[in-house]
Formats: C-alpha cells, sequence, structure tokens
C-alpha cells in the first residue's frame, strides 16, 4: 500500500480549475520529485494534500487514512510535514523558538530534545545561530531553518515546495544534500522543485505537471534522459 496516495483531485480558484482530476502515489521511502512550470498547479497540489486549499473532488490517504478534509493542524499529528514556498520562518523570533514551534503536536519533552539535538546535527548552523533573529538569517539559513522546523514534528513523510528557490548556486547544492541525508535516514519526501535537473537526480520517481495535468510520469533518471523533459524543463 502507498503510503500517500492521491486519487482523482480536482481543485479550483473560484470558478478557475487549477488541479483537474490527477492521481498519483508516494510509497514509504521514496523521493517523489514534482516538476512543471510556474503555474502547472505544483504549490496548489501541496497545500491542498496538508489541508491548507480544499479539494472539490478526489480523494487523498495518507496510510490508507482518508485526510481530503482533514484540517492541516490534524494531519501534523498524524506524520507530515510541510516546509512551504518562501521558507514562511517566523522572523521575529529566534531560530530555536521556530524550531520549537516545528514540535507543537508533541508532548514528550526528553523526545523532543532528542530531535533538537538531531536538528543541530544535521544543520550545524542553526546550532551556530540558535539566539539568532530568524528574519535576519540568509536566504539559505531560513530554508535550513523551515527544513528543521519541519523534522521537529517527526514526520514520515515531508513535503518540501520549491527548497532551492533563490539561493546562490553553494546553498542549492547543500540543500538537495540536506533533502537526500533525510530521505536516507527513512523519511519519504515529496519535493516540489523548479530546478527539474537537481531534483530528477536524487529522487526515485516523478511527475511532470502542465497547467494542471500529469503529461509524464516515471522512474527519475529516465525522465532526466527524456528528449521532450530536457527541451522542456532541463534547458537542453
Amino acid at each position: 500500500m502507498a503510503m500517500l496516495e492521491v486519487k482523482d483531485l480536482e481543485v479550483y480558484y473560484g470558478m478557475i480549475q487549477a488541479i483537474k482530476g490527477i492521481s498519483f502515489t508516494v510509497n514509504e521511502g521514496e523521493v517523489i520529485a514534482l516538476i512543471g512550470a510556474n503555474g502547472a498547479g505544483k504549490t496548489t497540489i501541496l497545500q491542498t494534500i496538508t489541508g491548507m486549499i480544499p479539494a472539490k473532488r478526489g480523494t487523498i490517504l495518507f496510510d490508507g487514512v482518508d485526510i481530503t478534509k482533514v484540517p492541516g493542524h490534524k494531519i501534523v499529528p498524524m506524520g507530515m510535514a510541510h516546509v512551504p514556498e518562501g521558507r514562511r520562518v517566523f522572523s521575529q523570533l529566534s531560530v530555536l523558538d521556530n524550531l520549537r514551534l516545528g514540535a507543537y503536536s508533541r508532548k514528550d519533552k526528553n523526545e523532543i530534545e532528542e530531535t533538537l539535538e538531531m536538528v543541530y546535527h544535521r544543520f550545524p548552523r542553526l546550532k551556530e545561530r540558535r539566539k539568532q533573529i530568524a528574519g535576519t538569517l540568509s536566504g539559505g539559513e531560513q530554508q535550513m531553518l523551515a527544513m528543521g522546523r519541519a523534522l521537529m514534528s517527526k514526520p514520515r513523510i515531508i513535503l518540501m515546495d520549491e527548497p532551492s528557490m533563490g539561493l546562490s548556486p553553494i546553498f542549492v547544492s547543500e540543500i538537495f544534500d540536506i533533502v537526500r541525508e533525510i530521505s536516507e535516514s527513512g523519511t519519504t519526501v515529496l519535493l516540489v522543485e523548479q530546478n527539474a535537473k537537481k531534483a530528477l537526480a536524487i529522487a526515485d520517481r516523478a511527475y511532470v505537471l502542465e497547467t494542471g495535468n500529469i503529461v509524464l510520469e516515471g522512474e527519475a533518471d529516465v525522465l532526466l534522459n527524456d528528449e521532450s523533459v530536457k527541451k522542456a524543463y532541463l534547458g537542453e
């Protein structure tokens, strides 16, 4: 059984249909990439899965449980975390306070501290800057903080929306290394990313979106060498 299963999903903004009956699956332990141009519907899909936007039709199953109408704050304790586009850190709070807020749904203080140390181990820069106000961090550091904050909920699956957006090339490489490490540590990843080449390089499988439709799907290494994908998304 798939960990996450999206069936015949339709999403509207008013009268405009943004997602047009798509279906896809994410199996436990996989890195799945959703790639496509701006406006293809990638962010909308993630926001619908995590309860931020209502679905008009279709079903979203997480571990076989229907979460289509479950609000976001109840989805997090079920084992799903979302790293939003644009990072969305709490800019007036310290790095440490941001991280602690990521664990809001958890009760065991000792386990929370253990997770905090794990996050600091993965992101040494966050430990160095734990007392710093989040809004004063660089873009790359804020992205690390957003990822660390999501990991504080101890998710089984993490949804990442454009983690490399607006970052310098050195930070882009670092962020993708971290995504790979998160996957290797046992967390399933659903990745939305404009940098198709980088995304396909670390993904197991991928789905290509165009104007709310899935137009192509397959093994990531196959899509990386697909002529139509190269031309449209890889600049080759």
